[in-house]
């Protein structure tokens, strides 16, 4: 897999399970794939792979069954886009506007084109 060179790996990671969550890929109180298993599907070293399902497990998006594994926990959809729409608010779409704003594009062409998307 190609990982962005500006960004570290493991929060790299932490997008593709939240991204899984949220499109339904990995349903709650699903099993998800073992440290190993991830590491190989995506080719990277498992203790990589380990630090991202860490972070996870503290922002309770999953939980360790002891003996069973990993699974997705009750409320991680909720608590990924809390923290995305966050993000998304307070980094992203300041960036979009500035862009926006220097490259002359109306309110009228942004929404024109939110609502073709």
């Amino acid at each position: 897999m190609k990982f962005e060179s500006d960004k570290p790996i493991y929060l790299q990671i932490i997008d593709i399970v939240t991204e899984k969550i949220l499109t339904g890929e990995w349903a709650i109180g699903e099993k998800i794939l073992s440290v190993r298993e991830f590491a190989a599907s995506v080719e990277v070293n498992p203790n990589t792979v380990m630090r991202s399902y860490d972070k996870l497990q503290q922002d309770e998006i999953i939980f360790n069954k002891r003996g069973l594994g990993l699974f997705v926990a009750e409320n991680a959809v909720e608590i990924i886009l809390k923290e995305k729409k966050a993000n998304f608010l307070q980094v992203e779409a300041p960036k979009f506007f500035q862009s926006a704003k220097l490259l002359n594009i109306s309110i009228d062409e942004l929404i024109e084109l939110y609502k073709t998307n």
